[in-house]
């Protein structure tokens, strides 16, 4: 059979509303027959096919089931930088919590583990990792998983102490906002 047609087949018995993003590693170990040169024209194929969509280096969306399009870049995070201690931060966590006015569209920001980039994720948006030195345990009071994002979040409090750490800019924020909520 067709790689095409089991890469098709495999998405197909396994890709659900929660499983819709995979990794080069995933797609990869589902076809360990194909060789690499074959394995990356597979993918070129399976996009322009609408099979799979690209949402950025590395990680691919399977759009045949339903998702939530919201939380794709969420998602997408913790997919990418699984393997360190990220949390959501800054004015991702600002802004879901009323403090900041304007609302970032298609921008998520976390604090990571990671070296600082931005991963654009063209018509998704963008992800933002911000290096932090901090160990989970200087934070984890501060920290609440969100099931919906796969990811840790901060509270206002930590989120505000990240953006002085940064040295981001605080105008946007609503400091009577903070004061109620902290």
């Amino acid at each position: 059979m067709q790689p095409i047609k089991r890469l098709n087949q495999l998405l197909e018995r396994f890709a659900s509303a929660e499983h819709y993003l995979f990794a080069l590693d995933d797609l990869r170990c589902a076809l360990p027959d194909v060789t690499p040169g074959a394995f990356k024209a597979l993918l070129s194929r399976a996009e322009k096919s609408g099979l799979l969509k690209r949402v950025c280096k590395g990680i691919y969306l399977y759009p045949r089931v339903p998702y939530p399009a919201g939380r794709v870049l969420l998602h997408a995070a913790a997919r990418l930088r699984a393997d360190g201690f990220n949390y959501l931060s800054l004015e991702t966590v600002l802004s879901d919590a009323g403090v900041i006015s304007q609302i970032p569209l298609n921008w998520v920001t976390l604090m990571s583990s990671g070296r600082s980039h931005v991963v654009n994720c063209g018509d998704f948006g963008h992800i933002e990792f911000i290096h932090t030195k901090r160990r989970p345990t200087e934070v984890a009071a501060h920290l609440s998983y969100d099931p919906d994002c796969h990811l840790w979040r901060a509270s206002v409090a930590l989120a505000l102490q990240d953006m002085k750490l940064t040295r981001r800019s605080t105008d946007l924020i609503d400091w009577s906002t903070v004061d109620e909520l902290i």
